[in-house]
């Protein structure tokens, strides 16, 4: 056991104390901490405004393009379109031009929008849809149309989600948060489990290839220096997890005082005009407010603080160790049964192919996650660490969590073996390429 330990404060200590560890242990906070700031920043922020130029040869849309927050209209109904060029590139005031063509209506239905500054995808596809809504308000008229009734009979509506639990209380829930921290925490084990897996193979190999590993071998078990090898990268990556939690909250407490102090003013306006529409006391006015952004905005952040992260922090932590501890094993295999990273790719397909799957079936669960696929995956070793992650935010039975746990501790062990094997005899092999029947042969050796 003592031999064990050594090894795995060789190797953790190797790579806590690398810039790249560093690095990655400072960026990953950031990270994360704007996948919860920046849409509330961008929600509360008051955006610039671009100042579009607008030659109308119809004389039709004159004054009935609304502005918003981030476009303002500006009519030169006596202005050519030459002319207009011309001052859009000599001078500041405007950051593009808005061309539309006499024969819009009878048929000409291309429009033009030059600019000096991009505007961007979301007031392009602005300026389209107000532009296609005057000629549908056009055409309604024309046909003695009002379309007042039109507008009238439109009906928008807010749908709020909650989940009704066994004992029949109430949770109020969003699924778009469900989705991203779902997704979120799936990619993060995926990405974990094979960058830590990667540096067990490649160590291994390294040492195999300087022949560093003779002189171990000599001193320790082949058994205990794999295992040695695999936990201590382990702990460095539950080390830089931890990390990465401690810096994540820090910078959101941070940003909560500075940049998003003026949101919790906005989230109590919002929560009294939603209260006002659900007991039909507020006016039209008030639904109208309710129901634009940051309505939407909000009722996702909300989402997410509703989510139990310390069940899924611990969750979390669980599947990437037994998934990590599952795959390294085999990584560790390969890296003992070869001379070279390049000799890798045949044994490196089957091996990652169930991680890839189930990081591809993760989109069809976030769907639907309490169907048969859901299920199974993440009840399945192989495929677990990435679904279940999936489904967590979404409400897992208990039972489920416990089979699928017991399962992944079951599959651990039994990669495990298999792997110590290869290990035992791959670890002293040299010069020679094994094949699939040969890796075979080495688990039934003897001695």
């Amino acid at each position: 056991m003592d031999k064990i330990l050594l090894i795995i404060q060789r190797e953790y200590l190797t790579r806590v104390k690398k810039k790249s560890f560093l690095i990655m242990t400072i960026i990953g906070p950031i990270l994360m901490a704007a996948m919860f700031v920046v849409p509330v920043w961008l929600a509360t922020r008051e955006n610039d405004q671009s100042q579009i130029m607008v030659v109308d040869e119809s004389l039709m849309f004159i004054n009935n393009l609304p502005a918003s927050k981030s476009i303002r209209f500006t009519y030169q109904p006596d202005v050519t379109y030459e002319k207009a060029q011309l001052i859009l590139s000599q001078t500041k005031d405007y950051d593009a031009l808005l061309y539309i063509p006499k024969n819009i209506i009878e048929g000409g239905i291309t429009v033009k929008l030059s600019y000096k500054k991009n505007i961007g995808a979301l007031s392009e596809t602005y300026i389209k849809d107000k532009i296609e809504e005057a000629i549908f308000k056009w055409k309604l008229l024309k046909n003695n149309i009002d379309p007042a009734q039109i507008e009238q009979a439109k009906t928008g509506i807010s749908m709020l989600t909650e989940k009704i639990t066994e004992d029949g209380n109430k949770e109020e829930t969003n699924t778009d948060a469900n989705m991203a921290v779902g997704f979120g925490g799936a990619f993060i084990i995926y990405f974990l489990i094979f960058l830590y897996g990667a540096q067990v193979m490649r160590g291994i190999i390294e040492e195999k290839t300087n022949r560093i590993i003779e002189v171990m071998i000599s001193s320790v078990k082949p058994f205990q220096l794999m295992m040695g090898k695999i936990v201590g990268i382990a702990l460095v990556g539950i080390t830089q997890f931890i990390l990465w939690i401690a810096l994540t909250i820090g910078i959101n407490l941070i940003a909560q005082e500075t940049i998003l102090k003026g949101f919790n003013k906005k989230l109590d306006e919002y929560e009294l005009n939603k209260e006002q529409v659900l007991s039909k006391s507020a006016d039209v006015s008030a639904i109208s407010k309710a129901q634009k952004d940051p309505g939407e905005t909000i009722e996702f952040l909300k989402g997410l603080k509703a989510i139990d992260y310390k069940t899924l922090i611990l969750l979390f932590l669980f599947y990437f160790i037994g998934g990590y501890l599952l795959y390294s094993a085999m990584f560790a295999a390969i890296g003992a049964a070869v001379d070279s990273e390049a000799d890798t790719q045949q044994f490196m397909l089957p091996i990652t192919i169930p991680l890839i799957l189930s990081f591809v079936m993760a989109q069809t669960v976030m769907q639907n996650p309490e169907s048969p696929v859901a299920f199974w995956g993440s009840i399945i070793p192989f495929t677990s660490p990435v679904i279940m992650m999936v489904r967590l935010p979404y409400g897992v039975p208990v039972m489920d969590i416990i089979l699928s746990v017991v399962l992944l501790i079951a599959g651990f062990i039994f990669t495990t073996w298999i792997a110590a094997r290869i290990y035992r005899t791959g670890i002293l092999m040299y010069g020679k390429k094994p094949t699939w029947k040969e890796l075979g042969k080495w688990l039934f050796y003897k001695g």
